[in-house]
């Protein structure tokens, strides 16, 4: 997933052009402009793709699922009885919160040209985006709401951390605010135009410190690290659940959780795939790595269970796909089919590890493992990509017929990639860890940040909304 300004820098530049009337040369020329490669030509101005089009709408169709219904099912088919419908709520006005925030504020800082750390307000409220202003190949309303679709997704993955126990409306204010100080600006770092972390490594700017760009196709940093940073923060901050380490917390209804997990699994494919933000060879490829990759996790997960604790669990197989799919979201679009397989099995492993060993030896309640799975396999996987990373799948051709090398990895010689992929986890890590505290503490002084012992007792559902589930 990448900005209008690099976005179609890829191998879908080099492709034969479509019947959309552009001269065979132009794709190339482009990526050659962009790049810096060859001479310099005057490229044609960009048409609008049909199908590129059509890809992208099935596309972000694709993503909104993965939150309303798949995340919700899934968190809560793992919560208690009493506090089902609560979670459903919480994704649910996630949607339609952040929605809003992102139009008015969110996409701007995101994805208008500005510093190296957020954009302006050029585009608040989609200011200068009309209905024939292209995004590439593709509409910019329809990029818009491609990376809305992530933006809600992701504060959403928060709340799991904290689930049956944070108040209604610190939820609500802290998901406002939470997605303007954190991640609009790691968004624009990571993919906006002159970006402090670089982009996807394939733009002309060098990346921080000098160790170059950070490699995140499709949201590794952005999405899951950020996210799975925030929910630890958030689970120390508001505390454990009362009775934890005490009383048993099982799943309410596993069937939720399975359903949700399929529905996320199949929409990640608008995720990684619709990243590459065309119809073609490389969202085919990107299709591929991530479901290799997660049922990969899924296995590995079911097999490091079953040999510890003597039984493949439903939840273990679940966790470990989702592990799966985390850990190759920013790598899709660079390795191979055999780098997703290797990044998978890792990924299952990892990440139980850190729900199970790391969490117990440390202590905290990270209620649905928003840090141990997306944390953590984020980081896994983000750092992995500058080991497996593949030149020629993100390789271009310049206008004089030559190829430009794209970004590689460690097994390709390159071992500065994963240098840049520890600094590029580093600065979200410690950029999400700090705003999330200091916003949480304020919400806690403007809203209060968890239930009184008594409504936590008796369930979210019916003192925070007044409805059970029968």
């Amino acid at each position: 997933m990448r900005s209008p300004y690099n976005q179609k820098i890829s191998a879908e530049l080099a492709a034969p052009c479509r019947a959309s009337g552009r001269s065979a040369m132009a794709p190339a020329i482009l990526g050659a402009v962009l790049l810096g490669a060859g001479p310099a030509f005057a490229a044609d101005p960009p048409v609008l793709s049909a199908g590129d089009t059509a890809w992208m709408l099935t596309s972000t169709v694709l993503v909104l699922m993965m939150l309303v219904p798949g995340l919700a099912l899934f968190y809560a088919g793992m919560v208690r009885k009493m506090n089902v419908l609560a979670t459903l709520m919480q994704s649910f006005a996630c949607m339609c919160l952040i929605s809003i925030v992102w139009f008015v504020i969110g996409y701007s800082i995101a994805f208008a040209e500005g510093t190296a750390f957020v954009g302006s307000l050029s585009k608040m409220f989609l200011g200068g985006v009309e209905i024939g202003t292209l995004s590439g190949t593709i509409p910019e309303t329809l990029f818009f709401m491609f990376q809305l679709s992530f933006a809600a997704i992701t504060p959403a993955l928060i709340f799991g951390a904290v689930a049956d126990r944070m108040r209604f409306s610190a939820m609500l204010l802290f998901s406002a605010l939470w997605s303007i100080v954190v991640y609009a600006p790691v968004a624009h770092m990571v993919w906006g135009p002159g970006g402090f972390l670089g982009g996807t490594g394939l733009t002309d700017y060098p990346g921080p410190f000098g160790v170059g760009a950070v490699l995140d196709f499709a949201g590794g940093t952005v999405v899951h690290i950020n996210s799975g940073i925030a929910g630890l923060v958030a689970a120390l901050v508001i505390g454990k659940r009362k009775g934890f380490g005490r009383d048993p917390f099982p799943p309410h209804n596993l069937t939720l959780s399975v359903i949700g997990a399929s529905l996320l699994w199949v929409g990640w494919f608008g995720f990684n795939a619709g990243s590459a933000l065309a119809a073609g060879e490389r969202a085919a490829m990107v299709m591929a790595v991530t479901h290799i990759a997660t049922a990969a996790g899924g296995l590995s997960w079911m097999f490091a269970e079953w040999l510890t604790k003597g039984k493949p669990s439903v939840l273990g197989i679940i966790s470990g796909a989702i592990a799966g799919l985390v850990a190759i979201t920013p790598a899709c679009g660079f390795v191979t089919p055999t780098g997703g397989l290797i990044i998978g099995l890792v990924a299952g492993v990892v990440c139980f590890w850190a729900c199970t060993g790391l969490k117990h030896a440390l202590g905290y309640d990270d209620s649905l493992d928003v840090f141990g799975i997306h944390g953590m396999g984020g980081i896994a996987g983000a750092i992995l990509t500058g080991v497996f990373a593949v030149g020629a799948m993100s390789a271009t051709t310049g206008a004089d017929g030559a190829v430009v090398a794209g970004a590689s990895g460690l097994v390709e010689g390159n071992g500065g990639q994963v240098v840049a992929q520890i600094v590029g986890v580093l600065v979200t890590a410690v950029w999400c860890a700090v705003a999330s505290f200091v916003l949480l503490k304020i919400v806690d002084v403007l809203v209060g940040l968890r239930v009184d012992e008594e409504m936590e007792r008796d369930g979210l559902d019916l003192r925070l909304h007044g409805e059970t589930v029968p």
